[in-house]
């Protein structure tokens, strides 16, 4: 398993944009595909964005796509997830997560390791 730690996340207003960050330790950074979850107030946690072990590919959800953008850094060991033109409505903890398989899922069953999670809070 990888220990993911997240960082990044803070009080900001609609409009603003965030870039969350998701360290990780361990040699075999480069071999997990990686996603970011959420879980908001009261609700059940929710996919985000995820991206292959290479980076060569991504997928996001509905609610965020064309507003966020995840991104990594196999040299640093690091992903990254940009979000842009935030909402009230991304109001959450976002956590990062990592799988034992190059290619990427949607699934937070499907992921092994996960990190304490970051508070991101949008007021309107």
């Amino acid at each position: 398993q990888v220990q993911l730690v997240e960082s990044g996340g803070e009080l900001v207003q609609a409009g603003d944009s965030l870039r969350l960050s998701c360290a990780a330790s361990g040699r075999s950074f480069g071999s997990y595909a990686m996603g970011w979850f959420r879980q908001p107030p009261g609700k059940e946690r929710e996919f985000v964005a995820t991206i292959t072990a290479n980076g060569g590919a991504t997928y996001y959800a509905d609610s965020v796509k064309g507003r966020f953008t995840v991104s990594r850094d196999n040299a640093k060991n690091t992903m990254y997830l940009q979000m842009n033109n935030l909402k009230p409505e991304d109001t959450a903890v976002y956590y990062c997560a990592a799988r034992g398989r190059p290619t990427w899922s949607t699934f937070s069953s499907s992921y092994d390791s996960w990190g304490q999670g970051t508070q991101v809070t949008v007021s309107s």
